[in-house]
């Protein structure tokens, strides 16, 4: 086996190839930015090399950094992990030129099925079927106009380079083709540094199924069954799941076998995922899918793909990049009942799924293993007291659920969600939980559309129970954590020698001010309109009981504000100062801010302009993605505080809006 392994990545992918590098006694090597300098991935590896700032372009992508920092540690062999240069050709050229082992496919396959349009023509020679569109060199607006009409609408406009959603918009009406081919390709440019786009046919209710597949230098190609990712917000994944819902044996082995002759036709080495795309209004079928993409590395999905067939991928790429053939031939797979991933990410899924940041002030998991397989597997790259940056994907954490059918794992994966606790960055931990148990998708009845169909239902979330605010009243007056004992004196915090001691605490929970005035005496804590509840600590939970019924809460201070956790719910409450009148000039619904930090790429009024309530006004790019800010109501621009290229931070006001002329 290798002598020491460099991973030229960060985050959750490093600590999980970690994992499997110590169990195989390979010694690591992290590399990390200066904004990383005490990240997890950081903290487990062996040895860890300084690679630049935090700015990927002059870290995570700098190759001459990263090959300096393999020399210096005498790594013998690279893994990319997926996403930064995992994809790079001129990066495995440069590795292999250096002397070092490259753990992943020649530069030859990656160059191949780099470039979408370019994969597409290679797999209709090997005879994969192929979503119709044009994917060819021409990038002239006009021809691709011409070329979409030919289509017909709806179309999807995607960068021929990368993945993850990024530089890809559906058209559904010719007159917004344009708009929309700007921002593919400026998203393009910004993600994969190369704008170029294809045009293909929009299936209406597509299914995105993938199959693993693996080689070897010898000539062997297996798969290793399918994964559905149907479940996507802005086409990128949310939810993975292996077996597919639906899939029957004479559809698998069909995908299965163009899977394969697509690894064939490139001389493919390594883990690889070729990605199909399948008409779901009709059920899958034998002659329903088409080749979409092959993504030329791990991916982030892949643990459900290791649950269901007891295999550690990352161990069989080391194995596959010391030459060593295949253990296994085809017929020696199996399935092992079912399995299902979900994205824990900082992001705001109410606010159009914003990317947010934050220290994470407490992270608690239920009990799983990490890195591991496990009925619950919980794999992430971050501790309690970590950042959450804007400089990086914002993922905190992959849950997976194994269990022996589909209904299990689901079930599994929402309570094991339920538990999940964060404070420090709002989480899209609810979302998820709402989404496991949301009954299309608990019937099997999936699509990428699900999730944009039933997007207001999975947001919305019941009003706080009665107790919660009581409960983070106590918490902000320190009426929680009273001593232990039987002294009056010292357990009894609101005790009075006349009277009942009463506490009036104005709260602000979203929006909504909750004005709270309690009573206390030797029965417990009395609301205005005499319900009496008993409230009491139990270790780090608090028991509050109201007429026989109990309920169990979990309560986190920090910066002002308390959050209480409660059986699948997290609210958080600020106290109000009944002092601050300060509503600022750009109160009311007067002003846009930034939604976080984030690039100025693009102004589209300038003060003076008279705009209507939703109108586009500016351009923000974070974490890679475009975010859209319009104006919040009817006006006129009075102010644009900002210019192209600024960049911006979470609620800096952007531009002020004034009543138009006429209003």
């Amino acid at each position: 086996m290798f002598q020491k392994l460099l991973i030229a990545n960060r985050g959750e992918i490093a600590v999980r190839v970690m994992t499997t590098a110590r169990r195989l006694g390979i010694p690591t090597v992290a590399v990390h930015s200066e904004a990383d300098k005490a990240a997890l991935h950081v903290r487990r590896a062996d040895e860890a090399v300084l690679v630049g700032p935090a700015p990927v372009s002059e870290s995570y992508l700098n190759i001459d950094a990263i090959l300096e920092a393999a020399r210096r540690t005498g790594a013998d062999a690279v893994h990319p992990g997926y996403g930064f240069l995992s994809e790079n050709p001129v990066f495995v050229e440069a590795v292999e030129a250096a002397g070092l082992v490259f753990v992943g496919p020649p530069a030859s396959a990656i160059r191949a099925m780099g470039l979408k349009d370019a994969a597409k023509r290679l797999m209709e020679a090997a005879g994969v079927p192929v979503v119709p569109g044009y994917h060819g060199t021409d990038q002239d607006p006009e021809r691709l106009a011409l070329e979409a009409e030919r289509i017909g609408f709806p179309v999807l406009i995607k960068a021929r380079a990368g993945g993850g959603g990024k530089g890809m918009r559906l058209v559904e009406r010719p007159e917004d083709f344009r708009a929309a081919l700007e921002g593919a390709r400026r998203e393009a440019q910004a993600s994969f540094g190369d704008p170029a786009v294809l045009v293909e046919r929009f299936v209406t209710a597509p299914r995105h199924v993938e199959m693993q597949v693996f080689a070897d230098a010898h000539g062997n190609v297996l798969h290793f069954f399918e994964r559905d990712c149907s479940l996507q917000r802005r086409h990128q994944k949310v939810i993975e799941e292996a077996p597919a819902p639906g899939m029957g044996e004479a559809v698998r082995e069909a995908m299965g076998r163009a899977a394969v002759e697509a690894a064939r036709a490139v001389g493919y080495r390594g883990a690889g995922t070729v990605e199909f795309i399948a008409d779901g209004a009709r059920g899958l079928r034998p002659d329903g899918f088409w080749f979409m993409e092959m993504n030329t590395r791990l991916q982030v999905e892949h643990p459900v793909t290791e649950a269901i067939t007891g295999l550690d991928l990352v161990e069989w790429q080391l194995r596959v990049a010391r030459g060593e053939p295949l253990p296994m031939r085809q017929e020696d797979l199996r399935i092992q009942g079912h399995a299902v991933e979900a994205r824990l990410y900082a992001e705001d899924a109410a606010r159009g799924f914003l990317p947010a940041i934050g220290r994470l002030e407490r992270l608690r998991f239920p009990e799983a293993t990490s890195f591991s397989p496990g009925p619950l597997r919980i794999d992430s790259g971050v501790e309690e007291g970590d950042e959450i940056t804007p400089w990086y994907d914002p993922m905190i954490a992959k849950v997976i659920a194994h269990g022996p059918d589909r209904a299990s794992a689901l079930a599994r994966l929402a309570d094991a969600l339920d538990a999940v606790r964060v404070v420090g960055a709002t989480t899209n931990a609810a979302f998820l939980a709402r989404l496991a148990r949301q009954p299309d998708f608990a019937a099997g009845r999936l699509d990428t559309g699900l999730i944009a169909r039933h997007l207001d239902a999975l947001n919305q979330s019941p009003a706080p129970s009665t107790e919660a605010p009581v409960v983070a009243a106590l918490a902000l007056a320190g009426l929680l954590d009273a001593p232990a004992g039987d002294d009056p004196w010292t357990r009894l915090r609101a005790f009075r020698s006349w009277g009942r001691a009463r506490l009036a605490m104005p709260l602000a929970f979203g929006e909504e001010a909750i004005d709270l005035r309690l009573e206390f005496d030797g029965q417990g804590v009395r609301l205005a309109d005499g319900t009496l509840l008993a409230v009491r600590r139990e270790g780090e939970s608090v028991v509050v009981e109201r007429e026989g019924h109990r309920r169990r809460f979990e309560v986190v201070l920090g910066n002002g504000a308390v959050t209480v956790f409660e059986a699948g719910r997290t609210d958080t409450f600020r106290r109000v100062d009944p002092l601050d009148r300060d509503g600022g000039a750009d109160a009311g619904g007067d002003a846009i801010h930034s939604p976080m930090p984030g690039l100025v790429t693009r102004l589209l009024a300038s003060a003076g302009d008279t705009v209507a309530a939703g109108d586009p006004v500016l351009v923000v790019e974070a974490m890679k993605m475009e975010h859209t800010l319009r104006a919040p109501r009817d006006g006129r621009i009075a102010e644009v505080r900002v210019g192209e290229g600024a960049r911006v931070d979470d609620g800096d006001v952007l531009v002020l809006l004034e009543p138009a002329p006429d209003a």
